[in-house]
């Protein structure tokens, strides 16, 4: 009998990016071929394992870099690169689509009514570079003006030690923080970097998100939760990633005698776009100039689950409610009553999308004592009953 073509994954899944690539590689080993998938846990920068010489291995996806595209190249079996740092004649490539991941995070914080927008990086990072590259020139198309901040490091260090080194950045990083002028929307380079960026703005006293509203990217399902407070993130469709590039190389080991391709000349790299903006509350806010209006919607959304009114709010704020309410509709378009309830509903779309809580146990978590009545103000405001809401977000995509 034919044996089961060996397919190798060396993708690290230390973070949730290489987890999903990893999903869609096996998605489409299951659905598609007959594949013995045999993954090792790697870093983005560790060397080949020695067992890679040994029985026979038909096809490689690997987050390729330039110590190991060598001996990759040396096994002459089809090889896709899902990392994309540098181009490899004859190598296919499959990446998430930068251009449109900085267009969706500059697109979120303008819906959010920034009008001042600034971008936080890592310098001589490919991911970084081509980030900040497309977001600058929608800032520059739209006539925002644009800060940025970039840690510095070598070009040949690598993204893990970059990373690292964001950690002992805190002063510099402060500084520049504090140098925006509230409101500003950050994009950040990475989850990583926008947790570096929330740390600094906690050590600042920098409010997050009336004065500062952050964006990451990668939507890491540890990193993002874990940020004081939770941040938001463009999530990529890296299992499509994963899936493209097995799709890619089951073409490459089906080709003319399942060669590995010639190395003169690179494919063409196949971009997967991005999935959309996972709102938490680090952009969770709409940007005003007005610091009072500001300082009442902060109070708003930590207070808005906890029963609060109109009353409430005004004996908060410095305004009388009548100045109150006339400002809320000049600037947002909405009253302090509107406010407060889309507080309470993105609280139980949170709990609707991150837990099993029935709708009688988010109640008072929102500030309602009954379900009946939370239930026909959700269906109001979204136009879905809550359990319609969770089976469309907790809803897998179809390949």
């Amino acid at each position: 009998m034919k044996p089961r073509p060996r397919v190798a994954l060396f993708v690290e899944s230390s973070r949730s990016y290489g987890r999903d690539l990893l999903r869609g590689a096996a998605l489409f080993a299951r659905t598609r071929t007959n594949w013995a998938l045999i993954h090792h846990e790697m870093t983005l920068d560790a060397e080949l394992p020695p067992w890679l010489r040994g029985p026979a291995i038909n096809g490689v996806i690997a987050r390729v870099s330039q110590h190991t595209i060598g001996p990759l190249r040396e096994l002459g079996v089809p090889l896709v690169d899902v990392w994309c740092r540098f181009a490899h004649p004859g190598v296919p490539q499959v990446e998430t689509d930068d251009d449109a991941v900085a267009r969706l995070a500059f697109e979120h914080l303008r819906d959010r009514g920034f009008r001042r927008l600034a971008f936080c990086g890592y310098e001589h990072a490919h991911f970084s570079e081509a980030r900040l590259r497309r977001f600058r020139a929608l800032a520059e198309e739209a006539g925002v003006p644009l800060s940025v901040y970039l840690m510095p490091s070598e070009p040949a260090e690598s993204v893990a030690a970059v990373e690292q080194s964001g950690l002992f950045d805190l002063e510099p990083l402060s500084h520049w923080l504090r140098s925006l002028k509230p409101p500003t929307g950050l994009f950040a380079c990475n989850d990583v970097r926008g947790q570096q960026v929330l740390n600094a703005c906690a050590a600042a006293e920098i409010a997050v998100p009336d004065d500062l509203g952050v964006v990451g990217v990668d939507d890491d399902d540890v990193i993002c939760p874990l940020c004081d407070p939770p941040l938001s993130s463009v999530r990529p469709d890296a299992e499509g990633v994963g899936f493209r590039a097995a799709e890619t190389l089951h073409e490459l080991m089906n080709g003319p005698g399942g060669a590995a391709p010639a190395r003169s000349g690179s494919p063409p790299v196949q971009y997967v776009p991005p999935q959309t903006v996972v709102e938490r509350l680090s952009t969770q806010v709409a940007a005003v100039d007005d610091r009072e209006l500001a300082r009442v919607c902060r109070y708003i959304r930590d207070h808005a689950c906890d029963g609060i009114n109109v009353n409430d709010v005004a004996a908060f704020s410095t305004l009388s409610r009548r100045q109150l309410e006339r400002r809320f509709r000049a600037q947002l378009g909405r009253s302090p009553h509107q406010e407060i309830t889309a507080a309470q509903v993105a609280r139980v779309k949170q709990l609707l999308t991150e837990t099993t809580m029935t709708l009688e146990q988010i109640s008072p978590l929102a500030g309602y004592e009954y379900q009946e009545r939370l239930g026909a103000v959700f269906k109001r405001e979204t136009g879905l009953t809550p359990g319609a809401y969770r089976r469309q977000a907790q809803s897998l995509p179809d390949r």
